[in-house]
């Protein structure tokens, strides 16, 4: 029995694939890495024993492991590694509602969507709100601490982890937290693994904390000359008001998700704002009413207000359509550097610059109320000057990211796509330090090689 067999023996029929067909659909995440491996396996584990049992395998002779969710991952942080093997959690969907203790207890396959429905059943709500939320999985969030637009206000992945179940490289399983709101007992080691994108650890279950439905939203839309001016109301609002959504869009996104899908924004606008309360009340009525003010003094040229959520709604999936209308332009490198929200205006004017200096389309949206933004590089793949501009941007906007006090990744998470960054933004010591802790947990190196170290 050779190596790939004896895997093959150890789990249940149909778990392990080693068919290129199917191999082959593993072997990216939505980033297209071009530098993706050939896995010798895709094992498609179905609970926690198994997950252990492919860790100990793999540990017993050295394979490397890169664990994927549901694929949607935008930095090649589930990109295969060549003769390793591709470890999915799509199959262990499980979702329990505690609705007594407000938690979801699931399992890392689940889709952030139907945890999000569950919760709905008994009146609760999971607010991390990616925009790929009705394809990205809970495993995937907490592997990038993926943020979304409800951000500004309710925060990201790790505000809502309360426990985890991880396999460790060497197959043991280990539970951390729980249903408790507060616990201090000993080191903070779920924070560790929220963020660390499979490099310490494999996720098997997640306990979410939950919070009751907020109140339907009352929806701002202004329109703005120039995308600066836009960032400049972003920056005059967060100074006092904390919006349960605050996303910007610019001309070239505005107009890509008119090509893309119609939904009758402003064609002529340099930018959209599009803000949401679900403050209570006459807060509500208070809180729109500042925001447009602040708008207005910032040179808006045009705000529309609505109560109705329906109509709310339109404009955020307007918003939420951005990436995959333009994808619809061409081949796409994928940014998500942020900055305090105070240099929110200087870091899309930094980009505009970019843009204009390495002549390449970088249409941008934002997660505005907390300083995350999206440039998304449009290239001809077919066209090697056009790529080799494209990442001249890319490493560019990394670089202003950086220079302004920001971060090279605010949700998206490091991959392979940014790691080489990483170093400038962190610097030596804690670099060292971060891969003292890769070498305690993994010390044979086997967990997603390549990524962020």
């Amino acid at each position: 029995m050779d190596v790939l067999d004896e895997l093959v023996a150890s789990l249940p029929a149909g778990v392990v694939a080693t068919d290129p067909a199917t191999t082959e659909g593993y072997r990216h995440d939505w980033s297209r890495d071009p530098d993706a491996g050939l896995p010798v396996a895709v094992v498609r584990a179905e609970d926690h024993r198994q997950v252990q049992a492919a860790l100990r395998w793999a540990a017993a002779h050295a394979v490397p492991v890169v664990p994927r969710g549901a694929g949607s991952g935008l930095s090649g942080g589930a990109s295969a590694v060549d003769g390793g093997i591709v470890l999915s959690l799509e199959r262990m969907r499980t979702i329990e509602i505690d609705p007594d203790c407000q938690v979801a207890v699931v399992e890392p396959g689940a889709l952030n969507a139907d945890v999000k429905a569950a919760a709905r059943e008994h009146d609760l709500w999971y607010p991390p709100d990616p925009s790929s939320f009705e394809i990205c999985s809970i495993g995937g969030n907490v592997a990038t601490n993926a943020g979304g637009l409800c951000c500004v206000k309710y925060g990201v992945t790790t505000d809502y982890v309360l426990g985890l179940d991880v396999v460790l490289a060497d197959g043991t399983l280990v539970t951390l937290g729980g249903k408790r709101i507060k616990d201090v007992a000993g080191l903070s080691l779920v924070k560790l693994f929220v963020g660390s994108e499979g490099t310490l650890g494999i996720v098997t279950r997640a306990v979410l904390r939950l919070v009751p439905l907020p109140l339907p939203p009352a929806t701002l839309v202004a329109s703005f000359a120039t995308v600066v001016a836009a960032a400049q109301a972003v920056v005059a609002v967060r100074r006092t008001l904390r919006p349960s959504m605050m996303e910007l869009m610019d001309h070239a996104s505005i107009n890509a998700v008119e090509d893309h899908s119609p939904r009758g924004l402003d064609r002529s606008a340099g930018a959209l704002l599009v803000v949401q309360s679900d403050a209570p009340g006459e807060s509500r009525v208070a809180e729109i009413a500042a925001v447009e003010a602040a708008c207005l003094a910032a040179g808006a040229t045009e705000v529309v207000v609505t109560d109705d959520p329906d109509e709310g709604e339109m404009f955020v999936a307007a918003r939420r359509a951005a990436f995959p209308a333009v994808e619809a332009r061409g081949a796409l490198l994928l940014e998500d550097v942020g900055a305090p929200v105070p240099l929110l205006p200087d870091l899309l004017a930094a980009v505009t610059e970019i843009a204009r200096r390495h002549d390449v389309e970088i249409p941008t949206v934002a997660h505005a109320g907390d300083g995350n933004t999206h440039p998304i590089i449009v290239y001809d793949a077919a066209d090697p000057d056009s790529e080799r501009r494209a990442r001249a941007a890319f490493d560019d906007i990394l670089r202003a990211a950086i220079r302004l006090g920001g971060t090279i990744t605010g949700e998206h998470g490091v991959g392979r796509a940014k790691k080489a960054a990483l170093p400038e933004q962190l610097g030596e010591d804690v670099m060292a330090l971060t891969r003292r802790i890769k070498d305690a947990l993994d010390p044979d190196g086997i967990l997603n090689p390549g990524a962020v170290l």
